[in-house]
């Protein structure tokens, strides 16, 4: 045994073979899981949904009221044409509060199942739509124009608010049933928008023309529109001597038969009561009346004709 101090070595272990390292052991390697795909929030039905979107207090205040909650939280799917806090904001100061008393609650109701379509009816389904039957039992009129999709004059702001019993649509003004369609003259009256039209409706003595049988389509001129006349040319044309000029001017703004709008947007041209022609024309899905007076509304229903909207005042030549 040789020996070195603090260490030893015998000769069987000087010739002993050298050990084989030991391999270290394969570590199999970490299998990540699997992605567990979130789930959808669960949806809830048409009332809490508008609880819970926080834009639509008045509307659900309304529907607590009038006793309909049950009815719009049920199994059936139901399409809702919603207006927001703001669009009962519109409507005259008190109208709400007056429509929430105990003895005009079934008015009330009444008014929301006119914004009520049994069956889910999205917004691919609306746009193909001239008409849907409401819950009220009155239809209201469906239409598209520029891009934008109309229920009666309301404008759909948002659409396919999906729900657990059915969806809805947003809407920027309460839909009023009709209590019955007026004539052409009461139509008017009843806007506000045409003050200045029924006076000179008045004075030129054609309001029983316009209360008539019909059907007669008429090109209203707001009060905006007779704003943009030279000062005077309305008081001028109020005076007894020009009381024909006048009722010229406005039969230039009818004409005999009802053409809707789209019947308006494939004619070049229509014949009005005065024996003149005006020209119509389509620019980027907008109507134009001799070149440049705007149609801004249309299909405004009257019982004996239909009245659209224009921005000026047309002048026979």
């Amino acid at each position: 045994m040789y020996s070195i101090e603090g260490f030893s070595l015998t000769t069987k272990d000087a010739c002993a073979p050298k050990a084989t390292p030991t391999a270290s052991p394969t570590v199999a390697p970490t299998m990540m899981p699997e992605p567990t795909e979130i789930p959808a929030p669960e949806l809830l039905d048409i009332v809490d949904t508008a609880i819970a979107d926080g834009r639509f207090t008045t509307l659900v205040a309304a529907v607590q009221a009038a006793g309909l909650v049950e009815a719009l939280k049920g199994e059936g799917h139901l399409t809702v044409f919603a207006p927001t806090d703001d669009a009962f904001a519109l409507l005259p100061e008190g109208t709400v509060e007056t429509l929430l008393k105990p003895e005009n609650l079934e008015q009330l109701k009444s008014i929301l199942l006119y914004h009520v379509v049994s069956g889910k009816v999205m917004a691919t389904d609306v746009v193909d739509l001239s008409s849907a039957h409401t819950m009220a039992g009155k239809d209201v009129a469906v239409k598209v124009e520029m891009g934008n999709v109309y229920i009666n004059q309301s404008k759909v702001i948002i659409t396919d608010i999906e729900t657990s019993n059915g969806v809805f649509h947003v809407i920027d003004t309460v839909l009023l049933p009709p209590a019955g369609l007026v004539d052409i003259v009461d139509t008017a009256v009843a806007d506000g928008r045409f003050t200045t039209l029924a006076a000179a409706l008045q004075a030129a003595g054609l309001v029983d023309t316009l209360k008539g049988e019909g059907p007669f389509t008429v090109f209203a001129p707001t009060d905006e529109a007779f704003a943009k006349l030279p000062a005077g040319t309305v008081e001028t044309l109020l005076k007894t001597e020009n009381l024909e000029q006048l009722k010229n001017s406005l039969l230039y703004h009818v004409v005999l038969g009802k053409v809707m709008a789209s019947d308006v947007l494939v004619l070049n041209s229509a014949d009005t009561a005065l024996g003149q022609m005006i020209s119509i024309k389509v620019v980027d899905g907008k109507v134009y009346l001799i070149d440049t007076i705007q149609v801004i509304i249309t299909d405004v229903l009257a019982s004996n004709g239909v009245i659209h909207v224009i921005d000026s005042v047309l002048l026979p030549e």
